[in-house]
This record gives C-alpha cells, structure tokens and sequence, in this order.
C-alpha cells in the first residue's frame, strides 16, 4: 500500500438527536456528522509501524468501562479494498483520511462523559464529551 502514508485512530461521532429531528422531517441528517468536534483523530502513526494494518486490536472505553473491543482482522473487507472502492467514487488526496468503520458497543454519550480508545498498543488517546 505505498499510497498510505500512515494511520491513526478516528471517532467518527453521531448526534443521534440532530440525526432524528433531520430525519423526522424528512431533511438531510449531514449536520449530526459534522458538527464542531465531530471527528477526533489521534496523532499520526507511521505506516513503517505498522506490518498488517489488518490485524490490530481496538478498544473503546466510556467513563472507564469497556464498551468496544475488536481487531481489524474482524472487518467485513480488508483496508487495501476499502481504500481500492473509495478511490473509485472519490478523488483521494494526500492527506485525506478513510475511516472504516467501529466494532459493536455504539451506544449514547453525555456530556461530561470521558472517552479513551487504543489502538493495539501503538497509541491511546481520551476526550471529554462536551
């Protein structure tokens, strides 16, 4: 995979009530993805670190309590296809980024709850909810 530079942990976050009042209306529900603070992104981990993108444990914790845990290896397609498709619908640039999706556990936040997650042990990073 010489077009990926590196990798890094995302949380791509919902705002399920945004999400439903847009729905209910029958209106573009775009705005519950891409509210301010949305998508957190780790630092950058360097693809040289990294020898089989797909096999990596991940991990998600709320308030110190496990909610998700899975390995890569568990997707329903491997990164390299993920990367092929998204390529094939959208212009790739240096320094996009392609989030692939989560493990089961997606459940409701609130505000004040903290959140860390891990990626193997390659990094960890923890965010307070606003």
């Amino acid at each position: 995979m010489n077009y990926v530079a590196g990798y890094a942990l995302g949380l791509d976050m919902t705002a399920r009530d945004w999400q439903a009042a847009a729905k209910s209306k029958g209106h573009p529900w775009s705005v519950a993805k891409g509210f301010d603070t949305s998508c957190p992104v780790s630092q950058f981990i360097e693809k040289e670190k990294i020898p089989d993108p797909n096999n990596l444990d991940l991990w998600l914790k709320v308030n110190g309590e496990t909610r998700q845990s899975g390995n890569t290896k568990d997707m329903i397609f491997p990164i390299e296809h993920l990367i092929s498709f998204a390529s094939q619908c959208f212009t790739l640039e240096p320094g996009d980024l392609v989030l692939t999706g989560t493990p089961a556990g997606v459940s409701k936040l609130n505000s004040g709850d903290v959140i860390q997650a891990g990626l193997a042990d390659l990094i960890q990073v923890q965010f307070s909810v606003q």
